[in-house]
């Protein structure tokens, strides 16, 4: 065969592989994540954004979520390890069984959140915000939520540019008062 055809062929699987949704994760409890369920109230994240050209970025986040029948409103108050605040609210509201639309001060269009089984996925574009605070590139970002056996949220996500997958994030999300008991040991 012939070689450009192969790397051709390498390049589309690679570029597949890279843009796709998170697979559930293995630490999935048997019952299913409930957005307007499983995150009203105060909960705290903990997490961390990685990228791959080796940038880590450790941060805090505690989470007010609020249900009124429509629209599911979460208000997250981030701490960055590196001293950085910043405070978004989500406003997704449902249209349908298990399916989402909402936004984000930073998110470009609508996100779209629908349940996938025992996972709840959301599916937005963001731009992000340069140094000096110009607008930034316009990422997507791939989530997909579950409870785990013990009783937290597990929130992992794909970050893409281009269709490539340029970074990833990970946090566990608990009852504030869990937490802090945690905290406490």
């Amino acid at each position: 065969m012939n070689p450009f055809v192969i790397a051709a062929l390498a390049a589309l699987l690679l570029l597949a592989a890279c843009a796709t949704r998170p697979p559930l994760p293995r630490e999935t409890a048997q019952d299913a994540f409930v957005i307007e369920q499983d995150l009203v109230g105060r909960t705290t994240a903990r997490g961390e954004f990685r990228a791959i050209n080796g940038v880590r970025r450790g941060f805090t986040a505690h989470l007010d979520g609020a249900w009124d029948g429509r629209t599911f409103t979460l208000v997250e108050d981030f701490e960055f390890d590196d001293g950085q605040r910043d405070r978004k609210t989500w406003r997704l509201e449902r249209v349908g069984p298990g399916e989402y639309v909402g936004t984000r001060e930073d998110v470009v269009g609508q996100a779209r959140g629908y349940q996938d089984g025992r996972a709840f996925r959301l599916e937005y574009d963001v731009r992000l915000t340069n140094a000096d605070g110009s607008p930034g590139r316009k990422v997507r970002f791939r989530d997909v939520m579950v409870l785990t056996p013990e009783g937290a949220v597990l929130n992992r996500a794909n970050v893409g540019l281009w269709g490539l997958r340029v970074a990833q994030v990970e946090l566990t999300i608990e009852r504030a008062a869990a937490a802090a008991a945690v905290a406490a040991e």
